[in-house]
């Protein structure tokens, strides 16, 4: 059974930096997509950043030079570094895998940005 387990979310202030992390098991993230979602309430879940098996990253234009997502094959951890955070990125992030045209999710991580 794939599992993916985020940890890092929190409480942050306008400006600030948070460092998400998803621990993956039984699939191994440097030979499948990886990505970030996030979501709020009463919105549809939207794609924040995606790493592809050769390394290759994207993401939405909102975040592109705030966000930076990574990943550790040894540790086969997949990262997502935010800084300069705003407060319209308060939400859930949940991780995201793909492998043999399935989906997998995570539980999700609670960042919320505020004064």
């Amino acid at each position: 059974q794939v599992q993916l387990v985020e940890s890092g979310g929190g409480f942050v202030q306008p400006g600030g930096s948070l460092r998400l992390s998803c621990a993956a098991s039984r699939i191994d993230v440097t030979v499948n997509t990886m990505a970030w979602y996030r979501q709020t309430p009463g919105k549809q879940r939207e794609l924040v950043a995606t790493i592809r098996s050769g390394g290759s990253t994207s993401y939405r234009d909102s975040v592109k030079g705030r966000f930076t997502i990574s990943r550790d094959g040894a540790k086969n951890t997949v990262y997502l570094q935010m800084s300069s955070l705003k407060p319209e990125d308060t939400a859930i992030y949940f991780c995201y895998a793909r492998r043999w045209a399935q989906d997998y999710w995570g539980r999700g991580t609670q960042v919320t940005v505020s004064s």
